[in-house]
């Protein structure tokens, strides 16, 4: 035990990630031999995790939860670690909304995350290292965090998804004919759910478009509202009342303005028809 390197948690997310996974290994009587056998990792690698030298991954997450049972525990601080990078607020959205009764999503220019295909994901994540914007590695950060949140909303009892996409969404072919098809059907499969409606707010509202950049609203189990929006380069989460009531009422302007469910099935069925 002489060789046991003091941590830090204040050093940073990483750090706080490697303390709190050694405190709770050791609360459980585990060596790092034993983890390592439990999770099906070296011992080396269950401690370059606590020692900040080697950071977490979701799939390295799920099974320190396993071997400890502690539920998503270990899933929510990588979440919270790999959102922290990402754009500032996301953390704990992400954290709100796989707990909501109802979400509202309006989206500009690509598919909402929350229906996006895996293929579909992965090509955005993949253009986003080309231009230099990321990492390898933290486009498939990116694209496991979204499955994260997907499958975080499949429950007995799923989320009531109102979702507004601009035209520009069905319109904007991302990844080839193959991949926007695939997108397309996928979208078509969500709007069949019975608790879902999907509003397409098409090109011809012009300036009656109530919103100009993507938002997120969420209605928690306390019956409490939150919204969440952001630009390129910061994200910002709100609860106060009176900003969150005007995003809410233009959210509702937006739905008016927009297409009815069916009318918005039928014109991404139109669109689906240029794609094999």
């Amino acid at each position: 035990m002489a060789n046991v390197k003091e941590l830090d948690p204040s050093a940073s997310p990483q750090a706080a990630y490697g303390a709190l996974l050694r405190r709770v290994r050791m609360e459980r009587g585990f060596s790092q031999d034993e983890m390592g056998e439990r999770m099906g990792y070296s011992s080396t690698h269950i401690s370059s995790v606590e020692t900040g030298r080697k950071m977490p991954t979701l799939p390295f997450s799920r099974k320190a939860d396993a071997a400890l049972e502690t539920g998503e525990k270990f899933q929510n601080e990588w979440r919270k670690l790999r959102f922290g990078i990402l754009l500032e607020g996301f953390s704990e959205y992400a954290d709100h909304e796989s707990r909501a009764v109802e979400i509202r999503l309006y989206e500009i220019g690509i598919i909402p995350g929350l229906v996006q295909t895996p293929e579909y994901a992965r090509c955005l994540a993949d253009s986003a290292v080309r231009r230099g914007s990321i990492t390898p590695e933290q486009a498939d950060d990116r694209v496991a965090v979204l499955e994260g949140r997907q499958q975080a909303l499949v429950r007995p009892r799923p989320p009531a998804m109102l979702v507004v996409m601009d035209e520009s969404c069905i319109r904007r072919e991302v990844g080839g004919p193959e991949i926007m098809g695939a997108q397309l059907d996928r979208l078509l499969e969500f709007a069949d759910q019975p608790h879902t409606v999907l509003q397409i707010a098409p090109f011809s509202i012009g300036e009656r478009r109530a919103l100009s950049l993507p938002v997120y609203l969420l209605t928690l189990p306390d019956v409490s509202v939150m919204a969440y929006a952001e630009s390129q380069i910061r994200g910002h989460l709100e609860r106060e009342t009176a900003s969150v009531f005007d995003l809410l009422k233009d959210y509702h302007q937006l739905q008016a303005e927009a297409l009815p469910h069916a009318a918005s099935v039928a014109l991404i069925r139109e669109a689906r028809k240029a794609y094999p």
